[in-house]
Order: structure tokens, then sequence, then C-alpha cells
């Protein structure tokens, strides 16, 4: 399964969680659901303008992607830290991502992805910004 198909399912369990009131978001919630949002729409542009950009600038911002997941995560509890932890977790290849040529061949594991990875990794933080800023008002 993809980065993608992982965001999707957890954003379709999340909404159906809301929608059937298993998962109440509070104020907090809310708070923290919009700004998560607001930072992953601004790291991770339109799909024409993140192709526009060299694959070290796309790495560095699916990195700042993730960073901003983790971050949010560290603050809160309960069902927002089990959705934030579950998109972390989908989000973890990118941490295994190169960008930059081996030089000495020792990457620590890491590994350079077809552009094709980065794409599907921006599609799936658009899901995940759009199930946030949903969440944010739910």
């Amino acid at each position: 399964m993809g980065m993608r198909q992982d965001i999707e399912e957890l954003a379709k369990e999340a909404e159906w969680q809301i929608r059937e009131h298993k998962w109440v978001p509070t104020a907090d919630d809310h708070t923290v659901a919009a700004r998560v949002a607001a930072d992953l729409r601004a790291v991770v542009g339109t799909p024409r303008s993140q192709q526009e950009l060299f694959a070290v600038t796309r790495l560095g911002h699916l990195r700042e992607a993730f960073a901003a997941v983790a971050i949010a995560l560290a603050s809160v509890h309960g069902p927002m830290a089990w959705f934030l932890g579950a998109a972390a977790t989908a989000l973890t290849p990118i941490l295994h991502w190169r960008a930059l040529p081996a030089l000495h061949g020792h990457t620590f594991g890491a590994i350079s992805p077809p552009l094709q990875q980065y794409t599907e990794a921006e599609e799936a933080i658009r899901r995940l910004q759009d199930t946030l800023a949903r969440l944010a008002t739910a």
C-alpha cells in the first residue's frame, strides 16, 4: 500500500468517526487541526508549482510537512494524537529519501525515489491537509 492510499484510508476513517460521533473533536482539536492544515498548505504548494522545483527542494518541503505533523503530535492526546500518529507513520518513507547523489556510496539506507513518489507524497499531504481543514470546523 502506498503513502497516498494510507492517508486516504486514514482520512476516510477520521471522517467516518466524526460523522458517527465516535470522535467528537474538542476545541483544542479544532485549533491543532487548523494550525497543521495551514502549515501543510504553506509547505506543499499546487501540483504544478511543486513539479517546477528541484528534487532537493521538493524533498525539503515534504520533510517540513512531516515535521509539522510530528510537532503537533507532541502536544495532543486522545483521538487527535492517534490520528496524527497514524498520519506521521504513513509519511515515514519520506524520512528515508535522498535527493542528492551518494558521493561515497554510504547513505545510511537513504534511497533516491523516482519523481512519481514525490508526487504521490505531495498528493497524500494535500489530502491530509484537506481532512485537517475540515476537521478544524467539524
